[in-house]
């Protein structure tokens, strides 16, 4: 890879500063695609230090029922591969790293190597492809290396230590952990075979290791900092939108939101 992207960069230099890098997720074009970019803008205001972008999916194996909502209310009006670049744009204009979480289907409909370079383009740092195995990957890792884009991997409790060391060597950016086996979802609890998790890929790569999956509130949130160079949080914020009697109310909670999380990550 020719440079180091943006989200490289961001997540070296809050390693630096001996804390946890706070990821937060939502759908592109929930609840509309201006609405979309204005949590997410509201979000960093709160404190999220990188933002994934969801490219939403009809069939979206990973997801829970939250963010199924929200991603069925995002392609019911219509939001594209364009919608979904529009809004990584918008996001990496405020200097914050954007990362892409989609499932292969689309990007392969709209064409991997256009896909790498239409992302580049428009700033974004990577992309996290949930359902694609490292075995079928080369035509992606090859994309993902001419267009200096980052590809993410996810591995779960379940990945054994030789497929682990296989899958994060072509990791680049960070490795995704998935802190549990299932879908994704706010839990009461993260689960405990998270740490276990990390301290498996830290033995087998010096990439951060961002955990994913449960995180919820403040609490699990400086739980997981303990241990993860990173802590995503997806359905927690989906569903503070999916509560939220109107977008305005809604961006003020997701901000509060974000503002409560981070706080968790740095305490």
């Amino acid at each position: 890879m020719s440079s180091k992207t943006l989200l490289v960069q961001r997540l070296a230099a809050i390693r630096a500063e001996g804390r946890a890098a706070l990821i937060g997720y939502l759908p592109a074009g929930f609840p509309s695609v201006d609405g979309s970019i204005a949590a997410m803008k509201a979000m960093i205001a709160g404190g999220v230090d990188v933002i994934e972008v969801g490219f939403p999916y009809s069939d979206p194996v990973m997801d829970g029922p939250t963010i199924q909502l929200a991603a069925g209310r995002a392609l019911a009006q219509g939001t594209s591969a364009v919608d979904v670049l529009k809004t990584v744009e918008a996001i990496t204009q405020t200097n914050t790293p954007a990362v892409v979480m989609s499932y292969w289907n689309p990007v392969a409909h709209y064409g991997v190597s256009n896909f790498a370079r239409d992302l580049a383009k428009v700033g974004g740092s990577g992309l996290i492809t949930p359902d694609l195995t490292i075995d079928e990957a080369s035509e992606w890792l090859n994309a993902a290396a001419t267009s200096s884009i980052d590809p993410i991997f996810v591995v779960a409790p379940s990945t054994t230590d030789e497929r682990l060391s296989k899958v994060v060597a072509a990791c680049r950016g960070f490795v995704y952990a998935a802190s549990t086996m299932g879908v994704t979802g706010a839990r009461s609890k993260v689960a405990n075979t998270a740490e276990a998790l990390v301290r498996r890929v830290c033995a087998a790569t010096d990439l951060p290791v961002c955990v994913g999956l449960g995180v919820s509130n403040a609490e699990q949130a400086n739980e997981v900092a303990q241990y993860a160079d990173g802590v995503i949080v997806g359905s927690a914020f989906v569903r503070t939108l999916l509560d939220a009697p109107d977008l305005a109310s809604g961006i003020k909670a997701v901000e509060d939101l974000a503002r409560a999380l981070a706080e968790g990550v740095r305490r």
